[in-house]
């Protein structure tokens, strides 16, 4: 059984929708830990070290890549993989990974397997081999807000991902893959254990289900266990200048209730003063 299936999936609150681009690397997306656990200090835990050790070291050569540690029963091999987004350099991937490692620690103390997304990489372990296994489980399903989109954009984002879905004209192996039409931008990726048929059906399967998700929302992201696809207009999810216009909005408003405030405190003084100066004079006519 896959860890997709048997994980407790944390998914603390997806952070990457304040992010200013898909450029971002070591934003957390989702996480999740195997129910199973190992008693601290057994060969397990050796072999938990060693594989996760095996990932950062080989993140610095290479941006995917899968490892399988042997124990001395069944129950002690362990399987593990990292994977970089295609459009980091080895540096980059390294740093990513190692950030990963680091936060699956914290998550999945003494878990058996575990599974963590960073804007910029994926790893997972687990005793239970999921190595060349094509996984289409439903792991972050997220919509940015509608905006109303016209006909044309609804089009361009359809052609966008309709790319991103297509199998390559020359036959090539395409397991990253990115597109844009105007201000709409979309990637889509597979995990490289995968082969070109899995790959191809499990992008198709995520970008099928990310437009009928998602709708006329101004980004959508879908991942699934072995794959994910994902559009936004711009290439951002926090939309800047919008929250930034949605501030200053904000601001105005504030300001303008000030002024008005102030402007209404003072025509009070002057009608007091006014007023006094009426009851002084009528005094001294008395």
């Amino acid at each position: 059984m896959s860890i997709t299936q048997k994980v407790l999936f944390f998914l603390l609150t997806i952070t990457l929708h304040t992010n200013p681009s898909f450029s971002a690397t070591e934003t957390f997306v989702f996480g999740g830990c195997s129910k199973l656990k190992y008693a601290p200090g057994s060969p397990y835990e050796n072999n938990v070290n060693s594989i996760l050790t095996s990932l950062v070291n080989s993140a610095m050569l290479t941006s995917f890549n899968n490892f399988t540690i042997q124990g001395s029963t069944q129950q002690d091999t362990i399987y593990g993989l990292f994977q970089c987004r295609g459009d980091l350099n080895n540096g980059d991937c390294a740093r990513c990974v190692a950030r990963a490692v680091s936060q699956v620690g914290t998550l999945c103390v003494d878990s058996c397997g575990g599974a963590l997304q960073l804007e910029g990489c994926f790893i997972k372990y687990d005793n239970a081999t999921f190595l060349g296994v094509e996984d289409k489980t439903v792991v972050v399903s997220k919509c940015g807000p509608l905006i109303g989109y016209d006909s044309d954009a609804l089009t361009r984002r359809d052609a966008v991902l309709g790319f991103l879905g297509a199998s390559s004209s020359d036959g090539s192996y395409r397991p990253y893959r990115v597109g844009g039409s105007g201000n709409i931008q979309a990637v889509a990726q597979c995990v490289g254990d995968l082969s070109p048929s899995e790959c191809q059906d499990c992008l198709s399967d995520a970008i099928g289900r990310l437009k009928t998700n998602c709708g006329a929302a101004a980004w959508g992201d879908l991942f699934l266990a072995k794959c994910y696809a994902r559009y936004s207009e711009g290439g951002s999810h926090s939309h800047g200048d919008k929250d930034n216009n949605s501030n200053d909005n904000e601001i105005e408003k504030t300001l303008a209730i000030l002024i008005g405030l102030i402007a209404a405190v003072a025509l009070l003084i002057v009608f007091l003063s006014f007023l006094r100066k009426v009851c002084e004079k009528g005094k001294d006519g008395k």
